[in-house]
């Protein structure tokens, strides 16, 4: 089995490269693994390659597709605060981009052959905000921000592409994923991972939304687990693209599950509040996601659950 992986060097890139790697695909062996960023990071498998590069370069997506693939993982993108900051890089990377990098891998795949698997990682930005009181399958997108609407511009390609039969495409919308590296990473978002970092280090923290502030998350092990199943799953239980299921979570309540595994005193997090950012990343209502729900996408089940897997990661 041929794939291509993009973002490799990111935060999720990164551990599903190595469980890849480890465990194969649904069976099968990765005999070639192609790693994509701006820096790949280096691994002495003899069945990894690396191509570093701008996705938006025809020369670096040439070399990027000169073996085809059974499977393309695309998770490389500019997040949602530096897509906002800087709408036309947005649309270079999030969407034409991404979008000439879809038909490319298509076109190195060769008529007579199925089309290749193509896993989009999407984003709950494309629904936009404020939310209503609950989400599921029949909620209409609404994006508010740069970055969902190149998203859902993204997700409606490859409707097109399926009903073509230009690749066989599964798109699934993530949430928050925890927890992800400190320092600075252009995600609003990035409190939900933040509040990890600090608590388990044992240093004070001012969390910007309130307790009651609620999110949508998973585990990084639990995201990985979907994106392999996403690669395999029958695409005829996926019309379109899916919102994932995830845990609903108060941030006052997370704090309290770290605090529990770390040994740390909640109290080292107090709140201030910002109502814009709150309104936008700490208002999630229900989710319900019967469609991802049959077909195989699970979310971490518990909160210590979640806290538990998201620690062992940091």
């Amino acid at each position: 089995m041929r794939i291509i992986l993009t973002g490799a060097g990111g935060f999720v890139g990164g551990h599903l490269a190595r469980r890849l790697l480890a465990q194969g695909l649904d069976g099968r062996v990765v005999e070639r693994l192609v790693l994509a960023d701006l820096d790949p990071p280096i691994c002495d498998d003899v069945r990894v390659s690396r191509v570093a590069g701008d996705l938006s370069d025809p020369a670096v997506r040439a070399r990027l597709v000169a073996d085809g693939a059974d499977v393309l993982f695309h998770l490389a993108a500019l997040p949602g605060g530096a897509a906002t900051r800087d709408p036309a890089l947005s649309r270079k990377v999030n969407l034409d981009g991404t979008l000439s990098l879809i038909e490319a891998v298509a076109d190195a795949k060769g008529g007579g052959e199925p089309p290749p698997r193509v896993v989009y990682t999407s984003t709950i930005a494309v629904l936009g905000h404020p939310l209503p009181t609950l989400v599921d399958d029949a909620t209409p997108p609404q994006p508010a921000m740069t970055y969902g609407t190149h998203k859902r511009m993204v997700e409606l390609a490859l409707d097109d592409y399926r009903r073509r039969r230009v690749v066989d495409p599964v798109a699934i919308r993530l949430s928050g994923i925890l927890a992800r590296p400190g320092g600075a990473s252009g995600l609003k978002s990035a409190f939900m991972s933040d509040v990890f970092h600090a608590l388990a280090a044992g240093r004070p923290y001012t969390c910007p939304v309130s307790p009651g502030a609620t999110i949508w998350a998973m585990s990084l092990d639990r995201c990985v687990d979907n994106l392999l199943h996403a690669a395999t799953v029958d695409g005829a239980l996926l019309p379109g693209a899916v919102t994932l299921p995830a845990l609903r979570v108060p941030m006052g309540t997370l704090v309290d599950a770290i605090a529990r595994r770390t040994g740390a005193d909640a109290r080292l997090v107090d709140y201030a509040p910002d109502a814009a950012l709150e309104a936008a990343f700490g208002a999630y209502p229900p989710l319900a996601t019967p469609v991802a729900d049959a077909a195989g996408f699970r979310h971490d089940g518990t909160v210590d659950a979640l806290v538990a897997s998201a620690l062992a990661t940091l």
